[in-house]
């Protein structure tokens, strides 16, 4: 089977881009801006899709502390996302919006 899928990607200023550009060219990815690409990714349904995808980048990519990988694709109808590895960050962008704050302190 074959899913439509995009990837964005941070491995930091040591990472392993070469590794991770030839897993994306074996995989003929299309590029999508700044660290994201599309491909359709073929797998087994004998194994879940999200752990073989996984498996592939761990053993063709070196992994280290810090990086991200995260996966968008449709799933049951449904578009979903995942870290394939690693984990979310704080958001930098907090802060900047124009939130109002409506809590109330109250003293004792």
């Amino acid at each position: 089977m074959k899913k439509a899928v995009w990837i964005t990607y941070d491995l930091g200023v040591r990472g392993d881009y070469t590794s991770l550009y030839a897993w994306l060219d074996d995989h003929q990815a299309t590029e999508c801006g700044d660290s994201t690409a599309f491909f359709n990714y073929e797998y087994k349904e004998s194994k879940p899709f999200i752990e073989q995808i996984q498996e592939d980048l761990r053993s063709k990519v070196k992994i280290e502390s810090g990086n991200r990988i995260y996966i968008i694709r449709n799933e049951e109808g449904k578009t979903k996302g995942t870290f394939l590895i690693g984990k979310r960050k704080a958001n930098s962008w907090e802060g900047y919006g124009e939130k109002t704050d409506d809590t109330e302190e109250v003293g004792g």
